[in-house]
């Protein structure tokens, strides 16, 4: 661990406090107990590190990632749920450690030949994994009830946001969704791409679509047709899950500048 990751551990401890700085602390002793549990040898540390430590090597000659975190939550949960359905395998899990498939070349899905197409294909077979049994998982509901809190945001667009959200299709039909699939977490294997870093989380399909937009031209209208739904249905979805992560940044003591500024372009393109 000589290479040095600010950004990392300023997520850390903004996010976790002094629970993120004692985990930090620890994650030297931490690597080399996974090492011997785990018999795993050259890792490496990824070079862009956000929330958890990534780092890539070999169980064996098996390719491997492990990625310690401070929180899991519900990944390891989520990985068994979706096994099948395209993401990578889960090999090992204890506590807040998780020993994972490694994708070859693991080439991330964004900016590479018709990625809203493969990122298409990609959704609608992780929808097809069975829905667990009910409290596993989140809801989506729960999740979006965080818009009613008042937020260091611009209040204009929080009451955009809850307006848009009462017009959202109803839970029905609700199935196990990734809850983070952007274009980053679509990786290359050999001929087909999996997907990394599930959240789990219970809801309507069109909840999954939003993440993955990347060319808001080309790509809301795409989904929209793709999959069927209304388009201004898509763009207030969209609308309000940015509103969302803006207020989990706040909540994380992060920069919520990002999402704010792709509301206000959402909202000057599709909402005259």
């Amino acid at each position: 661990m000589n290479q040095p990751f600010s950004t990392f551990e300023y997520n850390i401890l903004n996010t976790f406090g002094d629970k993120g700085k004692a985990w930090l602390a620890t994650l030297p002793q931490e690597i080399e107990r996974w090492k011997r549990t785990w018999g795993l040898r050259d890792l490496q540390p990824y070079s862009e590190l956000t929330y958890n430590y990534v780092m890539s090597g070999f169980q064996g000659d098996l390719p491997v990632v492990l990625k310690l975190c401070v929180e899991s939550e519900h990944e390891e949960q989520a990985l068994k749920a979706f096994a099948g359905y395209g993401t990578v395998a889960l090999v090992e899990h204890d506590e807040n450690a998780l020993l994972l498939q490694r994708a070859l070349s693991g080439v991330k899905l964004k900016n590479q030949p018709k990625a809203i197409e493969i990122t298409c294909d990609v959704i609608k077979r992780l929808h097809q994994a069975p829905i667990p049994q009910p409290g596993k998982f989140p809801h989506m509901d729960t999740w979006l009830a965080a818009l009613d809190k008042d937020w260091n945001i611009p209040h204009e667009q929080l009451h955009l946001a809850r307006t848009y959200k009462k017009s959202l299709p109803p839970s029905s039909p609700s199935i196990l969704l990734h809850g983070d699939l952007h274009q980053d977490n679509i990786l290359s294997h050999g001929k087909e791409w999996l997907v990394i870093d599930p959240k789990g989380v219970i809801g309507h399909p069109l909840h999954e679509l939003w993440a993955c937009i990347e060319d808001l031209e080309h790509d809301i209208p795409f989904l929209a047709t793709y999959f069927g739904y209304p388009r201004d249905q898509l763009i207030k979805c969209y609308y309000v899950h940015l509103i969302l992560a803006a207020c989990w940044c706040v909540e994380d003591n992060l920069e919520p500048t990002l999402f704010l500024d792709l509301a206000r372009q959402t909202q000057k393109k599709w909402m005259p």
